[in-house]
């Protein structure tokens, strides 16, 4: 079973694990004023009444937890770390946690909590969330999260079900079955394959099938109408198979995507309320990175100086298309050697060694991102969106992958969707995978969940995912 969050489809057992969470975060803090101040829990509303009220406190410190967590990947379906993994993001969550608190305590000194007490509380934190995490790691593979899906097709598309291998993909369903749609050719394991009997809400309810996904590679024959009708009347749900796999996977899948599920679907939304926001929120995330990453830019730019000589230029700027198919040029620190492309455009490679020392260094830690603000500023750009490429590569995919011009319906950004859950990529199938999460942005894409991609961006950035 799914859950939509911030415009993201997330198992349910992801939702319930971050409420336990704010639990023990909660409980932790109320544990260590306790400790702390030496008094027993039935006594608390006492020392209320000379501290102050505690919910408050215990509502602030969660929700900056959680949102710290998160910013670290521990709330993604594709985090596939090890407890060592999990362990690392865990206190470095919580010491981004603590130096925010601060903070806010010192903003709001209603909210002021004793060093003590942070210093217990985000102890017990520490604990409890790892604690959650080793019973999470045991029972999320069980049943109970689960849909139980019968698919409704045995041919080219329903392999599309089959194929999905990856167990953040498989999470939120258990696959039952399928149902073969007339004479369809077959292209599902065999084993998989039911007869429903000419009977489609019976074979649901002997399996107690939640979901049935329409995947016929054909609807134009034999398509169920009265058996799906049935089934719905009786509780179960019918989704299409894009929608299915849109749910499942966080990307739209090109291959067996069609314009009309764009048109008369959900979502691609551009209203004025929505461009608003999303400028608002480019212009105050632009003014608040920059005024914390001057030092920054200012040590690259001294660092950039000292290796390749006082003359040596700073900046690199390159044509890269935006909003519909607008060319303009981004603005970044240069981190290649002057003569990089003196052949000519070509994608970037892993241990490319046209990187510098400084560039190589300032690649892993995004900082070689930062002028791009400026983009931002000025309108070229937004925070969130699909990255832009260079008009040669884009003429070359825009042949070769279909629907690879809608990327260019909203703007370009410094970090996306796609940078989050695909690796960097340099090739024609690297565009092709990252074009699926794009358009899943482009169709899901709001306020909440830009705020959701800047805080994850935090992952990338200070663990170094995905550069190169």
């Amino acid at each position: 079973m799914r859950i939509r969050i911030l415009g993201q489809n997330l198992p349910a057992s992801l939702g319930v694990l971050a409420l336990a969470e704010a639990l023990i975060a909660a409980l932790s803090l109320y544990a260590a004023v306790c400790i702390r101040f030496e008094t027993p829990l039935s006594h608390l509303p006492l020392l209320e009444n000379q501290l102050g009220a505690l919910w408050p406190r215990a509502l602030t410190y969660s929700v900056i937890v959680l949102v710290c967590l998160m910013a670290f990947g521990l709330y993604s379906a594709r985090q596939r770390a090890q407890l060592s993994g999990v362990l690392v993001r865990v206190v470095a969550a919580l010491l981004i946690a603590t130096a925010v608190l601060a903070a806010i305590f010192y903003l709001v000194p209603q909210l002021q909590l004793w060093r003590g007490v942070e210093a217990l509380a985000v102890i017990f934190t520490g604990c409890g969330v790892v604690l959650s995490r080793v019973v999470f790691a045991r029972a999320v593979d069980q049943d109970i999260f689960k849909r139980r899906v019968l698919v409704y097709g045995a041919g080219t598309a329903a392999a599309s079900v089959a194929r999905l291998r990856r167990s953040s993909d498989r999470r939120g369903f258990q696959l039952v079955g399928f149902v073969p749609a007339g004479d369809e050719a077959r292209s599902v394991p065999e084993e998989r394959v039911l007869d429903d009997g000419g009977d489609l809400r019976a074979l649901c309810e002997e399996l107690n099938v939640t979901e049935v996904v329409v995947a016929m590679d054909d609807r134009r024959r034999g398509f169920p109408i009265r058996g799906l009708l049935e089934c719905r009347l009786a509780g179960v749900d019918v989704t299409e198979l894009l929608t299915f796999l849109e749910r499942e996977t966080g990307r739209v899948r090109v291959d067996v995507l069609n314009p009309s599920w764009m048109i008369f679907g959900q979502g691609f939304r551009r209203d004025p309320l929505r461009l608003f926001s999303s400028r608002m929120l480019d212009l105050g995330a632009s003014m608040l990175v920059l005024a914390v990453s001057l030092p920054v830019m200012a040590l690259t730019v001294i660092a950039i100086k000292v290796e390749d000589g006082p003359g040596a230029p700073v900046l690199y700027s390159q044509r890269r298309v935006g909003l519909g198919g607008r060319v303009f040029n981004v603005l970044k620190f240069r981190s290649m050697r002057t003569d990089a492309e003196s052949n000519g455009a070509q994608w970037a490679a892993q241990s490319d060694p046209r990187v510098t020392r400084v560039g190589a260094l300032i690649r892993k830690l995004r900082i070689d991102e930062l002028p791009q603000i400026f983009n931002v500023v000025r309108g070229h750009m937004s925070f969130i969106g699909p990255r832009p490429e260079r008009p040669e590569f884009v003429q070359e995919l825009a042949e070769k992958i279909p629907y690879y011009v809608q990327r260019h319906s909203v703007k370009p950004g410094i970090t996306g969707w796609a940078q989050l859950c695909y690796p960097y990529g340099s090739s024609e199938q690297d565009a092709l995978e990252k074009l699926q999460y794009d358009l899943y942005y482009i169709k899901n894409n709001n306020l909440l969940f830009d705020i959701a991609i800047l805080v994850q961006t935090a992952e990338v950035v200070l663990l170094g995912k995905g550069a190169r």
